[in-house]
């Protein structure tokens, strides 16, 4: 028996077709070539890029709770790998613009803690301490006495991105101090790509803040740009490598060409991005200001080789 098509099915037949065919040529112009005999990740970047789990994790489980009041044990278990849930994380009190922000930046944290451990492997979710008594402590150290009452990240929007202005600027500032000592193309192109969303995600934290520099932090006497300026000096004080870290308001000669005393990016003097090393990062995040010294947000220690290897040695 004979089958038969209208004119109109073949025109859409003749179509899907040609789009199948452009999708299959598109995807092969699209993609990058790469030389023959290239690594894709070597052996020596695994423990560079496992370091980086760390931070994701920190990051991932704090943007978490603090937008939907739990964590990645609910989101992606798997990623958890049997780790111990997190110290003191909680639902943080957000109105509408900032729950979408940090809402964004939680499960954009989900898919680099993916794709990070499917390339690379990982290990269990460190213990990590997001207690508002953490945070305070970290708050009092910047000041240089305790605030009354204690700062509290979970307390409202603002409190909230003040405590997030600690985060990712750490692992931007540690992937731009890996990407020199990585070897495979695709671990240069994993890297590249978190270090973007990073920095998107810091600008978006110093934009919110520095619309905001000359506000009062209730009930506190010091202004959103203060809080912002004493942070990034502990954490230049903690990693002992010199400014690498600014706030919001700054002097002229820490401006960008010495000519701005506004400093939405923190940049150095060419402009360009700083860097830390794991042991500059570790000194930040443990809060000792001693790589081979846990505490701070991670009262155990970070994991990997790289973490492992400090808390070794004396």
């Amino acid at each position: 028996m004979a089958v038969s098509f209208s004119p109109s099915s073949l025109v859409l037949f003749f179509m899907v077709s040609c789009s199948l065919i452009g999708m299959a040529v598109s995807e092969s112009m699209c993609q990058p070539t790469y030389p023959a005999h290239a690594i894709a990740v070597d052996e020596e970047d695994v423990n560079l890029l496992q370091f980086a789990e760390n931070l994701e994790h920190l990051e991932a489980d704090y943007f978490l709770w603090g937008a939907l009041g739990y964590g990645l044990d609910e989101v992606a278990p798997q990623l958890v790998m049997g780790g111990p849930p997190p110290i003191g994380a909680k639902k943080a009190e957000l109105n509408e613009l900032t729950l979408n922000i940090i809402t964004e930046f939680a499960f954009e944290e989900v898919g680099h803690l993916r794709i990070l451990k499917r390339t690379v492997g990982g290990f269990p979710r460190p213990l990590m301490d997001l207690s508002a008594a953490n945070f305070a402590k970290l708050i009092d150290s910047a000041f240089g006495y305790p605030l009354v009452p204690p700062f509290d990240p979970y307390h409202d929007s603002l409190s909230y991105m003040i405590s997030c202005y600690v985060l990712p600027y750490m692992g931007l500032v540690a992937y731009v101090g890996t990407n020199p000592f990585l070897n495979g193309y695709y671990s240069k192109r994993l890297l590249a790509g978190l270090l973007g969303v990073e920095s998107g995600q810091d600008a978006v934290i110093r934009t919110y803040l520095y619309e905001r520099a000359e506000e009062q932090v209730h009930p506190y006497n010091h202004t959103v740009a203060e809080f912002t300026t004493y942070i990034s000096e502990l954490r230049n004080r903690l990693a002992k490598c010199g400014i690498k870290d600014e706030g919001i308001i700054v002097p002229k000669e820490l401006g960008a060409e010495n000519r701005m005393m506004t400093n939405v990016l923190s940049v150095d003097p060419d402009s360009l991005s700083y860097m830390r090393t794991p042991a500059e990062v570790l000194r930040v995040v443990y809060s000792t200001g001693d790589e081979h010294i846990p505490g701070g947000f991670y009262p155990k220690g970070a994991d990997g080789k790289i973490a492992r290897e400090f808390l070794k040695k004396p």
